[in-house]
């Protein structure tokens, strides 16, 4: 099957699933943002979005798209180096025009697997995994994200490494979703520069609204929320954990 078995094939299966992580990354980020506002609202998004088969299905096809995109980035990265050959080892200047990032998509993408791996041990796995499997003895309830994103961004380390992952993300997608355009043929003398923009632009406020969540709870600008669940006052949240 050509999608497989060709360069071009491979190339459009990594800007498919590409474009479909960053859908996701959406729908996540505008998810997010709503803890900004209103814990109670947030923790009834974590129950509509807990262990319920609907949520498991889409689980399981975002992780098999996460697979199938990393999977095949190595391969395209392992075939670019066969095709270069010894030259992959002489020492030359970077064009002007081309972007660091489209040079270092590799190192990018592992930086963003580890903190992707810390991400669903944060979060995956103390909401939707702990639920499935009965897992007791946690801080917070499985269906507590609010709770889960107060204990997580009260660590400064934690802080620092999800900050450093989206920007890594940012830059990833600044390169990769103009790439994937240009890939899928939407593209030409005037449009690819429209891509570029478009994409970063989009990137951008998408991965501002990560950061804004992360900073908030960091610096403990969020909403709190008092021991029965409802809305209240930090100080009032303080007395609960008493």
């Amino acid at each position: 099957m050509w999608l497989i078995n060709s360069s071009i094939g491979r190339k459009v299966v990594m800007s498919v699933t590409g474009i479909a992580l960053i859908l996701f990354l959406t729908f996540h980020c505008a998810m997010n943002i709503v803890a900004l506002f209103s814990g109670e609202a947030y923790n009834m998004i974590c129950e509509l979005l807990g262990a319920n088969w609907y949520a498991v299905v889409a689980t399981l096809g975002l992780a098999a798209l996460a697979v199938i995109h990393i999977v095949y980035a190595f391969i395209l990265t392992a075939q670019n180096r066969r095709a270069r050959g010894e030259e992959r080892y002489a020492v030359t200047d970077r064009p002007a025009k081309v972007e660091w990032a489209s040079q270092n998509m590799l190192v990018l993408g592992i930086i963003i697997l580890l903190g992707l791996v810390l991400h669903l041990f944060n979060f995956w796995y103390n909401m939707m995994f702990a639920e499935l499997f009965g897992i007791e003895g946690l801080t917070h309830a499985p269906g507590d994200g609010f709770g889960w994103i107060q204990e997580t961004f009260s660590c400064p380390l934690f802080v620092a490494l999800y900050v450093i992952w989206i920007a890594a993300i940012w830059m990833h997608l600044t390169h990769g979703f103009w790439s994937a355009m240009q890939t899928l043929g939407w593209n030409g003398k005037i449009w690819f520069c429209r891509w570029k923009m478009i994409g970063l632009i989009y990137t951008t406020l998408l991965m501002l609204g990560f950061l804004v969540v992360v900073l908030a709870f960091a610096f403990g600008i969020a909403p709190s929320l008092c021991c029965d669940g409802s809305e209240c006052c930090e100080a009032a949240a303080a007395c609960c954990l008493q």
